[in-house]
C-alpha cells in the first residue's frame, strides 16, 4: 500500500511490500522526480505521473521493491542540494522500513536523472546500482556506480557523450555486466513511460549489491 510521509525531511511517497521481508531487508528503489513534479504540484499527483509509482510499473515490483519518492519543495536542477535529505530518507527506510543496506538503488527521470548523477558522487557507499532516465546533463565527474542509462530525446542530443563518458555497451535482452544504455526512439515521456515499464531493468538492478555500506544508528 502507498502512503504519504510528512515527517521526513522531504514529503514522500512510500510503498512496503506485504509479507515477511527477506533476511536481509527488501531492495529499495528511490525515485527523484523532474522538474514539473516539485511542488506545489499535490505530492499524490506528481509522484504517480512517471516513476515507480507510474502507471504502467509491472504488478511485481511494488511487492518486490521498497519504493520510496521524495518531492522536492520548488522546481529545477538542483537534487545535488538536497544530498542529505535524501541519504536521511534512505536511513529511515532503513532502520524503521526494513530495507537492504546492500542493496539500495536510485533512480530519477529528466532533471531527476541528473540528480541520480549528482548524489551518487557524494552518496558512493549508499547505492548498489544507479538508474537515470533522460537526463539532460552528461556528469562532468567520474560514476563508480553501475549505470543503467535510459534515453530519450533529450538525453539523444548528447548520447555519444554519455555513451563515451560513462563507458557504456548497448543493453541486450538479458543484460548481464555493468554499464548499459537503451535508446528505443521515444521522446521524453515515452522514454519514461517505456523504461518504468521494462522488466529486465529491474532485474539489472537486482544483479548488483554493495559490498561495503553504511547503516548508521
Amino acid at each position: 500500500m502507498t502512503q504519504q510521509l510528512d515527517s521526513l525531511p522531504l514529503p514522500c511517497l512510500l510503498s512496503v511490500p506485504e509479507g515477511t521481508p527477506p533476511a536481509t531487508g527488501w531492495p529499495l528503489l528511490m525515485f527523484l522526480h523532474g522538474y514539473d513534479e516539485a511542488a506545489p504540484m499535490p505530492l499524490q499527483d506528481a509522484l504517480t505521473r512517471h516513476g515507480p509509482f507510474g502507471p504502467g510499473t509491472p504488478a511485481w515490483v511494488c511487492e518486490h521493491y521498497l519504493l520510496v519518492a521524495p518531492q522536492l519543495p520548488r522546481a529545477g536542477d538542483h537534487w545535488f542540494r538536497f544530498a542529505a535529505a535524501v541519504e536521511a530518507i534512505a536511513q529511515h527506510c532503513l532502520e524503521t522500513e526494513g530495507a537492504d543496506p546492500r542493496r539500495c538503488y536510485l533512480s530519477g527521470f529528466s532533471f531527476g536523472g541528473n540528480g541520480v548523477f549528482d548524489l551518487a558522487r557524494v552518496q558512493s557507499r549508499r547505492w548498489a546500482a544507479l538508474w537515470a532516465v533522460d537526463p539532460t546533463r552528461v556528469p562532468e565527474d567520474p560514476v563508480r556506480q553501475p549505470v543503467w542509462l535510459s534515453i530519450g530525446q533529450i538525453a539523444r542530443r548528447q548520447e555519444m557523450t554519455f555513451i563515451e563518458a560513462l563507458g557504456l555497451d548497448a543493453a541486450s535482452e538479458e543484460p548481464v555486466g555493468d554499464r548499459f544504455y537503451l535508446d528505443e526512439g521515444a521522446d521524453h515521456v515515452r522514454c519514461a513511460q517505456l523504461a518504468f515499464r521494462d522488466e529486465r531493468i529491474y532485474g539489472w538492478l537486482d544483479q548488483h549489491e554493495l559490498k561495503d555500506h553504511v547503516r548508521r544508528r
